[in-house]
């Protein structure tokens, strides 16, 4: 009768052998990330792992490849490239019930250097993170298959080798978020193979967090003030075209009061691609700043 051990041992190898050869490196050298075969040509990874609109795709059979973007959702952190993936088995993308304490194992190709297959559990759900541009990721999976640096992109599987999320993010202390392989989820990555990015208004800037805003205004003597503090802003942004200045305090957009990073956010989807008008606060000088979005991205 085989031990609890030697189960979960052929489990784990089972999934490793069904799973891993659709597993893939993105990028080259540590510090890029993981995918996975979607379908034959496509590839799904995080959004984050781009530097460009090309990358290399490596197999678990040692080939490479170039790919580019076929569609990318960066707000969403999930991207879906276009290689020749040579008949690669594609990971089936099959309804799995998740919940807290179920056995998931995390796979991943990170540097190139062969398939790794680590099991955990999950440990919470619907947790919340921010993407690569500062908007809220809802409803993500948290759990505790170890993870190495180069890992974010690959999939999480349940014990019969059926996808339960992409890897995204780490908390640190043994613990890793995972994009749900949900209902949503399969429409926006259906979305993005054919080539439909979701255009979203992007301001340009980078906020400080409130208490260092509050910090650093009263340290040169400036009055407390609500707002979102700009500590960076990119020069051929919306933001940077329209005069918005590092150090600058947005303190209100299109009549909405700005507390937090969200209510910008919320402020600019509802204004879609027209202009959208904040009041800036620089120094002790209220001004009205009205910027306009050329395209939406």
């Amino acid at each position: 009768m085989a031990t609890i051990v030697e189960e979960l041992e052929g489990t784990l190898r089972g999934v490793a052998e069904r799973v891993g050869p659709s597993v893939v490196r993105i990028g080259r050298g540590w510090g890029r990330g993981t995918g996975v075969v979607l379908a034959d040509g496509l590839v799904l990874t995080n959004a984050h792992n781009l530097r460009g609109e090309e990358t290399t795709v490596a197999f678990a059979d040692g080939r490479s490849a170039t790919a580019t973007v076929r569609g990318v959702d960066q707000d969403g952190d999930v991207v879906v490239l276009a290689v020749d993936t040579a008949g690669v088995a594609p990971i089936g993308w099959e309804p799995a019930d998740t919940a807290v304490g179920t056995a998931v194992i995390a796979l991943a190709n990170p540097a190139g250097r062969g398939l790794r297959a680590t099991l955990g559990f999950v440990s919470a759900i619907g947790q919340t993170f921010r993407g690569p541009r500062g908007r809220r990721i809802a409803g993500s999976i948290e759990h505790t298959a170890p993870l190495s640096r180069g890992s974010s992109g690959g999939p999480v599987v349940d014990a019969a080798g059926r996808l339960v999320g992409i890897n995204t993010n780490r908390l640190g202390e043994g613990f890793y978020l995972a994009i749900p392989a949900d209902a949503d989820l399969k429409a926006r990555v259906d979305a993005l193979a054919r080539g439909e990015s979701p255009a979203r208004p992007r301001l340009g800037v980078a906020l400080a967090p409130r208490h260092a805003a509050r910090r650093l205004r009263a340290a040169v003597g400036l009055p407390e003030r609500d707002g979102l503090l700009v500590r960076a802003v990119d020069a051929d942004s919306p933001a940077g075209r329209a005069g918005i200045r590092a150090g600058d305090l947005l303190v209100d957009a299109a009549g909405t009061a700005l507390t937090t990073a969200d209510e910008l956010f919320e402020a600019l989807d509802r204004v879609g691609g027209a202009a959208l008008t904040l009041h800036v606060v620089r120094g002790v000088e209220e001004l009205e700043v009205t910027v306009t979005f050329d395209t939406a991205a």
